[in-house]
This record gives C-alpha cells, sequence and structure tokens, in this order.
C-alpha cells in the first residue's frame, strides 16, 4: 500500500531528479528564460502540442524578440505571427494583456502572481508556471499533463470536475517544493507529455512507478467515456475580389471563430456590388475542419482590372499579395490568395 503523505515529500525530488537527466531541455523556451518568454510560449502552450508551437514560437520571438520590442505591435502584427495556430482568443489575450502591461504595469512585465492574473489569459496555473520558471518561486500548477500525472499518481477519479480539480489542487499544492521549481516545473509538466500519456502511459520508465497509487495499472483515458458527439456543420459563402496584385478583404469583427481576421466578404450586399463590376468569375469549393466545428467554403473568385471603392462601415481594404504575411488570416484564405 503506497502512502501518499509520506511519497509527497518524494515525488517532487523524483521529477527534479529525472528531469535533470531526461527533460526537454534543448526547447527554445527553455533557454534565455526571461518573464516575457515564458509568458508566449505558455500562452502558446495552451490546447496546444509542443511540435506545432515550435516554429510559431520561434517566428514570433524573431519578431519580438523582448517585451520592450512587443509593446508597440498592432493587434494584426500579433495576429498574423499566429495565423495558422488557431485558438485566436490567445492571440488577442496577448495584444490585450500587452496593452495592460503598457497602462498598469509601466511597461513592466508582473512580478507577483496575483497582477499575472490581471492579464487576460492568465489563470491560475498560467501564473504559477510563470512565476515558478520564470523567478523560480514556489506556486503550483496544474496544466493537463499534471492533472494527468497527478490524478494517476493519488488514484483521483472523481467524475465531477469541479471536486476532482479541487482535489487535484490541492495534491499540487502538497508536491511542489519550496526550493528547484524551475527544475520540478519543467519536469513535471514534460512527465505528462512524454511518459505519462493518455494512453499506453511507459510507466516503466517512469521515475514515479514506484510511489505512483496507478502504476503498471491498465489506463483508460481519465475522462468519463461520453456520446460520440458529431460537430456542427456551417456553409459560408465568400466574395473574393481580386486584381492581379490585390485582394478586398474585410476584418471580421463578430465574437465567434476568425474573430479579428481579415477574410473575403460574407456581406450579400457586398457580393452584389463587387460582382456586378467583375471581369472574370470562378468559384471554389473547400473544406475546413475547426475543433468544434466543420466548415464548409464556398468563395466566389471575382478578378477586375483595378481596385475600386465600396461604401461600407465594415473595416476593409486592398490587400497587396507581397503583404499578405502582414494580416492575420485564416490558413484555408490564405492558401487561395497565394496560388492565384
Amino acid at each position: 500500500m503506497i502512502n501518499l503523505q509520506k511519497d509527497n515529500m518524494n515525488l517532487s525530488s523524483l521529477v527534479i531528479d529525472w528531469y535533470k537527466s531526461q527533460g526537454r531541455k534543448n526547447l527554445p523556451w527553455r533557454s534565455n528564460i526571461s518573464p516575457y518568454r515564458v509568458w508566449i510560449s505558455e500562452i502558446m502552450l495552451q490546447q496546444t502540442q509542443v511540435k506545432t508551437v515550435i516554429p510559431y514560437y520561434e517566428r514570433f520571438l524573431k519578431e519580438f524578440p523582448t517585451l520592450p520590442s512587443f509593446l508597440d505591435a498592432t493587434e494584426d502584427e500579433v495576429i498574423a505571427l499566429w495565423s495558422g495556430l488557431g485558438f485566436y482568443r490567445r492571440a488577442r489575450n496577448i495584444f490585450k494583456a500587452k496593452e495592460i502591461i503598457k497602462t498598469e504595469f509601466k511597461n513592466k512585465f508582473p512580478q507577483k502572481f496575483e497582477d499575472l492574473k490581471l492579464l487576460p489569459g492568465i489563470g491560475e496555473s498560467t501564473a504559477g508556471a510563470i512565476m515558478s520558471i520564470a523567478y523560480k518561486k514556489s506556486y503550483p500548477i496544474l496544466d493537463a499533463n499534471v492533472k494527468r500525472v497527478l490524478s494517476r499518481y493519488s488514484n483521483i477519479n472523481e467524475q465531477s470536475n469541479s471536486k476532482r480539480n479541487k482535489q487535484l489542487w490541492e495534491v499540487s499544492r502538497d508536491v511542489t517544493p519550496a526550493n528547484n521549481t524551475f527544475e520540478y516545473t519543467q519536469g513535471i509538466m514534460d512527465l505528462g507529455a512524454t511518459i505519462c500519456k493518455p494512453k499506453d502511459p511507459s510507466c516503466t520508465f517512469c521515475p514515479l512507478n514506484q510511489v505512483c497509487s496507478s502504476a503498471f495499472e491498465i489506463k483508460e483515458p481519465l475522462k468519463a467515456a461520453k456520446a460520440l458527439k458529431i460537430k456542427p456543420v456551417k456553409d459560408i459563402n465568400f466574395t473574393l475580389a481580386y486584381t492581379k496584385n490585390d485582394f478586398l478583404l474585410f476584418k471580421r469583427n463578430e465574437k465567434t471563430f476568425w474573430d479579428g481576421l481579415w477574410l473575403p466578404s460574407e456581406n450579400p450586399r457586398i457580393h452584389k456590388i463587387v460582382k456586378s463590376k467583375s471581369s472574370a468569375q470562378t468559384n471554389i469549393q473547400q473544406k475546413h475542419k475547426l475543433t468544434h466545428l466543420d466548415l464548409n467554403l464556398s468563395i466566389n473568385l471575382l478578378r477586375y482590372d483595378k481596385i475600386f471603392k465600396v461604401k461600407t462601415n465594415i473595416e476593409h481594404r486592398w490587400i497587396k499579395k507581397t503583404d499578405i504575411d502582414s494580416f492575420g488570416m485564416p490558413a484555408p484564405i490564405k492558401k487561395i490568395i497565394l496560388s492565384l
């Protein structure tokens, strides 16, 4: 019988030792540590795998290597660098947080846990990760990977998410060490990502296999089985007006997917106006999958000899093909534009 109260003291030292010898210390956000770099990486890693994040993180840091260089960035610049990574609310949160840092914190990154939680996109766990990694302060974290490790370690199978999270936060606080929090925090996240995986965890290679309540047992995904959900499907009709070098795009201003991105027009009135001026027309049908929604895209391509003015209150502009990378837009739309 495993004595968790006793083994809580061992868990952190086991994780720290494992991280020092086998942790992923070559990840780009684990060098030249700064609160700013940790913040950007933690937001990008929310709901997204490491291998997907790496090129976006490197591109973002190449453009804005430090907090001072980022403070004057526009929302379009931020979203453009995010294009293709998905979950664009994170990019908008980073922009909003940057504005708060300028006005409320006098261009300095917050150094207190409670101040970090005032920034959009930063909750309890993300704030704890920044404090632990960037400032080397002892704060617990509970991201998805850590939840999985601690659930199995302490054999918490509560089906109620609120009760389960409350219990896991208690465990996380108990096992978080007072010292070496940088190594511990990175280590327990790595452990969940590489060893204690949702399916087929590698218990043989886990440093916690002698203190874990679930080690070497057959493990199913921790969440209770749910009825198969069929994703809703949305049909969208776009009109893309373009010339040899310019494309007429509109900034989406709806609190839904692709909010803040530049898109062809969806407005029927705009369709009618631009269609009457067209010299050539074609249509492209394309499917695109979001996490929560499947899209059927119908894009009417209308070719013109020269640009023209459109009377509308919707924010819009003719964007040159050579400037496309400077504007945030969904991957399927960008791909179509670059192919024309």
